[in-house]
């Protein structure tokens, strides 16, 4: 016969289990915490932010001494269960307070509290750290007793902690963080952020000027075609070359061109060829965010984009790499990209539109191993100059030549069909 009275005894059981419910909802709160808002207050030295932030970084310790409490309210609860058991229905009461205990911890003390934990983790988190992170200080001996076994054990199966450590996210998990958050920042944003993540998998050839795009200056022409294309030069730089751009000879300035001019705006050559910056390469296969960091590094703002035999393949600006991110605002390069959308599943496109960008707009994955713009991908398919109505199929999309000038694809439809 126990000396306490079977109130006396229910009413410490509800007190056991109260504290059941704590131990367990405080644990679902800690390890549910956003982790980013908490560096931010972190950051601005919260009090109660420090405290979370240290039972986090040691989750051995916190874990162990959660567990520890409840454990021990649970063990003091069973044993309650039982005396009041027995005092009520004698030695038959054993298995009744084994079923009454399991069901009512089960449901009060464990999927209730943590239901109600993970809904409102961050308010939970920082109120109960103070308790917990104190708690810790005191319980400490006991809870490094615990864990030291607890590593034994794990050893013994081969669990290394160092190895089995993946604290750094990938791209993808990256971009599905900021697309989750798409209904905290605005949809530009968004966009930028992931263009951002995407440059390291983007070379140089994705974004370059092709090399017969470029407009250059040939010091092999005559005086008065050098004359007028330098009077009348629409970029800040310009290359110039001998006979051929393989034979770069450096970059013009547009600033210098005023002080080169002589009488009757005539250009002294030997000055102009004196004017001209070094030329700089950069290897085809090099990233977008390689280069970013280079001509950050290097303070330059313009590349020859090279091939494996040295042979110049385009033009890189350090605008086109931001162009990369922010999308086009060049007002002549959005004319002739043009992208035109006829349905969610149709586009019609300009042939030296990025294979890329074509695929990001109709979620397709048509191969960019070795061609870049959608002209030279219908090249390579039909293996044929393409004429106006060619119409081929591309696993699931259909591609149609809607124009063609000089045999350069000047629109084509672009359709994916659906399974």
């Amino acid at each position: 016969m126990t000396t306490l009275s079977i109130d006396s005894l229910f009413l410490i059981l509800v007190l056991l289990l109260v504290l059941s419910a704590f131990f367990s909802g405080s644990e679902t709160a800690l390890m549910s915490v956003n982790r980013y808002k908490l560096k931010h207050r972190v950051k601005k030295k919260d009090e109660s932010a420090l405290k979370v932030n240290y039972l986090l970084n040691n989750p051995e310790k916190t874990l162990g001494l959660i567990l520890l409490l409840n454990n021990f309210v649970n063990i003091l609860a069973s044993a309650i269960t039982t005396l009041i058991a027995i005092e009520l229905y004698g030695d038959n009461g054993v298995a009744i307070a084994a079923g009454f205990l399991t069901f009512i911890i089960l449901v009060f003390s464990e999927v209730t509290p943590k239901t109600f934990a993970s809904h409102y983790s961050d308010k939970i988190a920082y109120k109960i750290s103070f308790f917990f992170y104190y708690s810790l200080k005191i319980f400490n001996p006991i809870v490094k007793f615990i864990n030291f076994f607890s590593r034994i054990i794990l050893m013994i199966f081969g669990f290394d902690k160092k190895k089995n450590r993946h604290d750094d996210l990938s791209n993808e998990e990256i971009k599905t963080i900021i697309q989750e958050s798409s209904n905290k920042i605005t949809e530009n944003y968004e966009e930028m952020v992931l263009n951002l993540l995407d440059l390291q998998k983007v070379s140089v050839e994705n974004a370059m000027i092709p090399k017969n795009d470029i407009k250059g200056l040939d010091i092999n022409e005559s005086e008065e075609n050098i004359n007028s294309k330098l009077i009348d030069i629409k970029h800040t730089r310009l290359p110039v070359y001998s006979k051929s751009l393989n034979n770069l000879k450096g970059f013009i300035n547009k600033k210098h061109v005023p002080g080169l001019l002589k009488e009757n705006n005539i250009i002294n050559i030997n000055q102009l060829i004196s004017c001209l910056s070094e030329p700089y390469y950069i290897p085809e296969d090099t990233s977008l965010l390689s280069q970013l960091i280079i001509f950050k590094k290097e303070k330059k703002r313009i590349g020859c984009v090279v091939d494996e035999y040295g042979d110049i393949k385009g033009i890189l600006t350090l605008d086109d790499i931001l162009e990369e991110i922010v999308g086009e605002y060049n007002a002549d390069q959005q004319k002739k990209n043009i992208v035109k959308t006829i349905s969610r599943n149709q586009i019609e496109v300009h042939g030296s539109v990025q294979l890329r960008e074509i695929n990001k707009i109709l979620s397709l994955s048509l191969s960019e191993s070795s061609i870049t713009t959608i002209n030279g991908y219908i090249l390579e398919s039909l293996q044929e100059i393409p004429e106006v109505g060619m119409t081929f199929k591309k696993d699931n999309t259909i591609i149609e030549v809607r124009e063609v000038n000089n045999n350069f694809v000047e629109k084509a439809l672009i359709t994916k069909k659906y399974e």
